[in-house]
């Protein structure tokens, strides 16, 4: 058996068979033996014109299209079809809203076809990006694509948005929120606050608040504030107190998580410039012919005795609701006190943040006096943190959150600029103007009618921009359409949309972050988050009403 084998092995290359994996596995020193009787009955069995298939070394096994029956065992065992895009259900129902609104429901005399199969395209993007089929950036493509495949939009329509000034600087946030982090700058000013308030739990919740007020406007992303500089502050803190997610977590961790978040929706809503969604609401009230001069100014003007009031209610209102079982932290301000020790002066990169910065966050209050507008004073900042080295072109091409908000955000804006300039929006809003007129309401009613349903409306977005892209225009829209001042309503549905941010643990992005840590529990999450958004609701719209009466906003 062995010498014809060899002889074979002379003449022909080594050839291997596919069969079932155990004769694969069969022993060397009968392998000969069986390659020698198997052989001749594979040629008898293989059809003359039988395919054969080699690999690319010489040593390597040949395969015959007939093996492939031999091995009918091992496609018995191996798994079929595997569906591995979009989740089924959420897609279909996405899709089905727009074929819905398409071709089910009429289009309105006073609406262009184009208009409307724009909106139903629209709406199924904003059904995908609450079920998510998808991640949001391709679902949003998608959304895109069929805007072009359908010829509802030209190529350069579709894409228009993705010069808009203000995508461009929510981009630029990310960036800035980058350099906070990394270069350790935003550890250290929560760090001192904590050394200085940080005697009682309740006095660590204050340190910790508002040292974000400070920080957010010249950090303007809620979310790296949360996941880069507060909670792994928050996490330290609770372990040294022995509290750990779990049964521990009520001790002084669930406190601290429960606190930040409230008061991060009030730290966001008190600058222009705290929070990616305040720039995208004024872009969007200003296509609506809502101008504000100074805007910076102007926003801070309004917005600042409200939020003050909440910062200063809320870690009270949560202690009350939800107390820690730690009410003293003696040895807070001593480790603090120690941490900045450790960490010494003002490194060289925290330095040039610190000037940076400052001239940006100048610049962005001022800049309207000299011409300079939000963006390009942002550019210049990260310019000068790119030549000075405090963030690399390699950081930036890393953060993935900004490249993908730079398009879904583009497509969002895209659309809804598309609907406004197709007269979508425009008879959208005086249709509901005209029921509200049949109403007898007047536009106080109906402004507070508006904000309530926006309010409520968040429980089906996982994201705060997604709402002010998808719904922000239209409800401004009809605001000013009952008789409501503009500005008022263009400024109020910017504070807004920061104060909905807790009210679930997929409400927003610091949402999701501090959800993630495990002190609270879902129930405990959206008891507190209902709450205290009423609570928020009341604070803006009663104590914010009064003020902005004061200062002639209606």
């Amino acid at each position: 058996g062995r010498a014809p084998a060899a002889r074979a092995s002379k003449a022909a290359p080594a050839r291997a068979t596919s069969q079932s994996s155990k004769a694969a596995t069969s022993s060397r020193a009968s392998s000969a033996a069986t390659f020698g009787r198997g052989a001749s009955a594979r040629r008898a069995q293989r059809p003359a014109d039988a395919p054969r298939v080699r690999a690319s070394s010489a040593n390597a096994p040949v395969v015959f299209a007939g093996d492939v029956a031999a091995a009918s065992s091992d496609a018995a065992a191996s798994p079929g079809f595997v569906w591995k895009g979009a989740k089924i259900v959420p897609a279909l129902l996405s899709v089905a809203v727009g074929l819905v609104v398409k071709f089910v429901i009429p289009c309105p005399a006073g609406v262009l076809p184009q208009a409307w199969t724009l909106l139903a395209i629209f709406l199924s993007t904003i059904a995908g990006l609450v079920l998510t089929p998808l991640p949001v950036g391709a679902w949003a493509f998608c959304g895109l694509s069929m805007c072009v495949v359908t010829k509802t939009l030209t190529f350069q329509q579709a894409f228009s948005a993705m010069t808009n000034d203000v995508i461009w600087l929510i981009v630029l946030a990310f960036f800035f929120a980058k350099g906070f982090v990394q270069t350790g700058l935003g550890d250290r000013v929560a760090t001192w606050f904590v050394k200085m308030l940080g005697k009682s739990t309740l006095g660590l919740s204050y340190g910790l608040s508002i040292s974000e007020a400070l920080l957010a406007p010249a950090m303007p992303s809620t979310t790296a504030r949360a996941g880069g500089v507060y909670l792994p502050i928050i996490k330290s803190l609770a372990k040294n107190a022995g509290s750990e997610p779990g049964p521990t977590a009520k001790k002084l961790g669930g406190f601290l998580i429960q606190t930040q978040l409230q008061c991060s929706g009030h730290s966001s809503a008190m600058c222009m410039t705290a929070a990616a969604q305040n720039l995208l609401s004024l872009k969007l009230a200003a296509s609506l012919g809502i101008v504000i001069a100074s805007p910076w100014l102007t926003w801070f003007k309004a917005a600042c005795v409200p939020a003050i009031v909440g910062l200063a209610v809320t870690p009270l209102l949560v202690f009350k609701m939800f107390p820690p079982e730690i009410q003293d932290t003696p040895e807070a301000p001593k480790e603090a006190a120690e941490k900045l020790k450790k960490l010494g002066p003002l490194s060289q990169d925290e330095t040039m943040v610190v000037v940076t910065m400052g001239l940006t966050v100048i610049l962005w209050i001022f800049g309207d006096k000299i011409g300079m507008s939000s963006v390009t004073a942002a550019m210049l900042g990260m310019s000068l943190q790119l030549v000075s080295g405090v963030i690399t072109w390699q950081d930036c091409l890393n953060e993935k959150g900004a490249w993908d908000t730079l398009l879904w955000f583009a497509v969002l804006i895209g659309m809804s600029a598309q609907l406004n300039a197709m007269g979508f929006i425009t008879y959208l809003s005086n249709s509901v103007a005209g029921a509200l007129a049949a109403t007898s309401l007047g536009w106080g009613q109906v402004f507070v009618l508006l904000h309530a349903c926006y309010f409520g409306i968040h429980y089906l977005f996982a994201s705060q921009t997604a709402q002010v892209a998808a719904l922000s225009t239209a409800f401004m829209a009809m605001m000013i359409a009952s008789g409501a001042p503009p500005l008022l309503a263009g400024l109020t549905m910017a504070f807004h949309t920061n104060l909905f941010g807790a009210i679930t643990h997929y409400a927003s992005g610091q949402g999701a972050v501090y959800f993630g840590a495990g002190y609270v529990d879902l129930p405990t999450t959206f008891k507190l988050g209902g709450v205290l958004g009423v609570v928020n609701l009341l604070i803006w719209g009663v104590i914010g009403g009064a003020w902005w009466k004061v200062i002639g906003l209606y």
